[in-house]
């Protein structure tokens, strides 16, 4: 990948400002490091425990996105940027899922590819990706951090697309 696609998707991924922003950064980069693509994905946000970032119903088009997770972080990180490459991370993490993957090991391997490919070795998204989005809480204080349970949401205009095969 050449030098002008990593600073395009570095720019795009920093000032994303939503996650259908997020998304389309996720597939663009998938597609672009790997020559893969599923169009007709949804979004879910859901309070999880804070091991868990997302799952993938397997057979579905749905990815459930851990809203306490996200909270947590945006709580206590504040750069945009930063945050942008958690989700991102979790979000590729689920979409290779999606793509036929399931294996753990595996999809971890092809996240930490795909962001060296598409954000270069420096960037926060391929630091996450490499160290775990974890990370991020490594100095919180989680043990007194309670959020009580919301009702799952459904992310309207994740995916600007209306057909299902490319």
């Amino acid at each position: 990948m050449s030098a002008p696609d990593t600073e395009r998707f570095s720019t795009s991924l920093d000032q994303a400002k939503n996650y259908a922003e997020v998304w389309t950064i996720v597939q663009e980069t998938a597609q672009s490091a790997l020559g893969k693509r599923r169009n007709c994905m949804m979004l879910f946000l859901d309070d999880l425990p804070l091991q868990l970032g997302a799952y993938y119903p397997v057979g579905t088009n749905n990815i459930v996105l851990n809203r306490a997770l996200v909270d947590v972080v945006e709580a206590s990180v504040a750069d945009k940027p930063t945050v942008n490459a958690l989700v991102y991370n979790l979000l590729l993490h689920e979409y290779l899922h999606a793509l036929g993957d399931l294996s753990e090991v595996g999809v971890r391997r092809e996240v930490v590819d795909v962001a060296k490919k598409s954000f270069g070795e420096q960037h926060i998204a391929t630091v996450l990706a490499r160290k775990s989005p974890w990370v991020l809480l490594k100095d919180l204080p989680l043990g007194s951090a309670y959020t009580p349970k919301r009702v799952m949401e459904i992310v309207h205009d994740f995916e600007k697309t209306g057909r299902y095969i490319v």
